[in-house]
């Protein structure tokens, strides 16, 4: 008898099965129940009802089926998988993301979670993660040995064996246009110019519907800084795929790559009109919001947010990044209870550690504060690959091998422009304030922290695997008078697509000051500004503060002090080398004789003295830095001695940086 009844729940099973294969998912539904009248705990039987449903349009009851199958079973990736599609039909981004992680933790090979994800995690803004989980689906689909170790290759940072595996594929299967996709990754990744472009071309004439595809070859067109050919391949997606939102999503991130705030907050409220239960939008939008200085409109976006997601940690931290906001004691209550159920390795945590730090550090309550900030750093170092020796590596190479002869004769070679203003030094600074008073000027543009110059030296440096050896800075003895002009004016040509049609611009990425030489050599005319603030003020001024990205040495007191003091010696080498060719601006004395320093500024550039120049909180201009509201407001001393607060606790920080203490003083 138990055989006959199996028999035919198995005969049942397939039919219904198969009725969801052709599509009648009606018939399937009435096959189902009549199993469950037989069977009524058959969580098989539940699961394919659960799907029917979600194929029917019935979501809330697919959810509520796939939810109780998952506290009732064993983990099963296959039930998070769909779960997480129905809560995407429904437009829970956020929960469709957890579903499919869990799904994909269970099951590595499950492909299409991996391709949900990806596609959802691109309308998080959230690049890096969106590309990991793509390679991870073409590994869990792709059957040939050699991708899928080309791919474990791209994820270790081996890209040169990467691209040699890939293309010796494609010489055997030239049409293969997924792994012309990953050989483009691979060649954005590198560095390389033009031929990502190139191959993406040759994809897209293969499969002119693999959108994935056309996703890459906007990002492509985006590093290239050929924004608006970026922008119409995203037209094309969002008119192929209407109701993909991650097209608009990333053209809102292009708009705002190239400045066009408002542009991208308009992209934005289209969006969330659609959307408005999306949390990461809301704090996308909100940061659009803040780089235009509409600070009200940016925390009501924060907030709403929150509202979605209450453990969404960097909506507390981009509130905490205003600066001049203060959390109430609901909000540090709130914090306090989501940390302490946080799991620890996860971003969240640390983003509302850092924010907690900064409440308490407004109430005054420093020692806790500075426990937080300790926290935080210490859950986000864990995520970093920093290392202090090979930074203090690259400063020896750099000070061995730009000697003084290395300059000898060529002040009058490379692209002879005076445009560009390089404001250099450590985050935290001064330098968002520097930048502030030029750009109030009328001949200068304000631009951003340009990454053209740090490009141009990756190039040079030719390293193709992350164990490479980089051939820069010794590179810099072999360029020709040619070569020097070509990439000075390749930087001119990449950075003019920020500018607003001003003489002269400022590139304010602070990692620059490793390229004085490279700048010189290819820019002999720039001017390079050195923005010096106390060293443990501008060291714990970093250690407290969460970056969005870039910055890996500043989660740790050792560790940003050696970086103080390697720039520090960087510094005083191209001093050395190249006198006079850096004007040093120290914080401490723009807060004390404002006038006085701005006309010194103004003269080193150039530039006649212009009184907006010291009205310059009243510069309407987007500020993309964790200054920008700071700069809004008058001079002010606050912030000089704000480190001292917390001197008790940063013993470490202060005995690496006691040799530069008082030297500071007689700059």
């Amino acid at each position: 008898m138990t055989e006959v009844v199996t028999g035919a729940y198995q005969q049942a099973f397939q039919q219904a099965n198969e009725m969801i294969q052709a599509g009648q998912y009606q018939l399937a539904l009435s096959q189902l129940d009549a199993i469950l009248e037989v069977h009524p705990a058959d969580a098989k039987t539940h699961f394919l009802r659960g799907v029917a449903l979600k194929q029917l349009g019935q979501h809330d009851n697919a959810i509520s089926i796939f939810r109780r199958l998952i506290a009732s079973t064993d983990a099963i990736a296959a039930i998070h998988q769909e779960l997480g599609h129905t809560l995407f039909a429904v437009g829970q981004i956020d929960n469709a993301i957890d579903s499919l992680r869990q799904a994909v933790a269970i099951d590595p090979k499950m492909a299409a979670s991996w391709k949900l994800l990806g596609e959802l995690l691109y309308r998080e803004d959230n690049q890096q993660e969106a590309e990991y989980a793509f390679r991870q689906q073409l590994a869990a689909s792709h059957r040939h040995p050699g991708i899928v170790k080309a791919l474990q290759l791209v994820q270790q940072e081996r890209f040169g064996m990467a691209e040699g595996i890939c293309r010796d594929y494609l010489q055997r299967h030239p049409n293969d246009v997924t792994v012309i996709r990953l050989l483009a990754e691979i060649g954005i990744n590198l560095g390389v110019r033009d031929d990502p472009e190139i191959l993406l071309e040759q994809c897209l004439k293969l499969a002119p519907d693999y959108h994935l595809a056309r996703n890459t070859y906007a990002n492509a067109l985006s590093n290239a800084n050929k924004y608006d050919q970026a922008l119409r391949e995203i037209d094309i997606l969002e008119r192929a795929e209407p109701n993909n939102i991650s097209h608009s999503i990333q053209a809102a991130a292009i708009l705002v790559m190239i400045g066009a705030y408002e542009d991208a907050a308009q992209r934005y409220e289209t969006i969330l009109a659609k959307v408005p239960h999306h949390a990461q939008l809301q704090n996308s939008y909100g940061h659009t919001l803040k780089t235009l200085g509409r600070q009200q409109e940016a925390i009501v976006a924060y907030r709403k947010a929150i509202d979605i997601k209450d453990n969404l940690g960097d909506a507390y931290w981009n509130l905490a990044n205003l600066k001049t906001f203060k959390f109430d004691a609901a909000d540090v209550g709130k914090m306090r209870a989501v940390i302490a159920t946080s799991d620890s390795s996860g971003s969240d945590y640390f983003h509302l550690c850092f924010a907690l730090g900064k409440a308490l550090e407004d109430s005054h309550q420093y020692a806790e504060a500075f426990d937080y900030y300790d926290k935080g750093n210490r859950a986000k170092c864990l995520q970093q690959a920093y290392s202090a020796d090979d930074t203090s590596s690259e400063t020896h190479a750099l000070i061995s091998h730009c000697s003084g002869s290395l300059f000898t004769g060529k002040a009058d070679s490379g692209a002879l422009a005076p445009d560009p203003i390089f404001i250099v030094g450590l985050p935290r600074s001064g330098s968002t304030l520097l930048e502030q008073i030029l750009a109030s000027h009328s001949q200068v543009d304000g631009t951003s922290e340009l990454r053209e110059m740090v490009m141009i030296a990756r190039r040079l440096g030719g390293k193709r695997n992350k164990t490479d050896e980089s051939q820069y800075p010794q590179i810099l003895w072999d360029l020709t008078e040619q070569q020097r002009r070509e990439l000075g004016e390749e930087y001119l040509q990449r950075t003019r697509i920020q500018r607003q049609g001003a003489p002269l611009f400022i590139d304010k990425m602070p990692n620059n000051f490793q390229h004085v030489g490279l700048i010189s050599l290819l820019l002999p005319n720039a001017k390079i500004i050195d923005a010096r603030r106390h060293p443990m003020a501008t060291c714990f001024s970093g250690f407290k503060q969460l970056f969005a990205a870039g910055q890996t040495f500043t989660y740790s007191q050792a560790d940003i002090a050696r970086y103080y003091r390697d720039y520090v010696a960087m510094m005083t080498h191209w001093d050395q080398v190249l006198p006079g060719k850096v004007l040093r601006v120290k914080y401490e004395n723009v807060i004390d004789n404002t006038e006085q320093e701005v006309r010194r500024l103004l003269a080193y550039c150039g530039l006649e003295f212009e009184a907006q120049c010291m009205d310059f909180h009243t510069t309407k201009r987007a500020i993309r830095t964790a200054s920008s509201e700071q700069v809004r407001q008058p001079i002010y001393t606050a912030a000089v001695e704000q480190w001292r607060h917390f001197e008790p606790h940063l013993g470490e920080m202060h005995k690496i940086l006691q040799p530069l203490l008082a030297a500071h003083e007689t700059l």
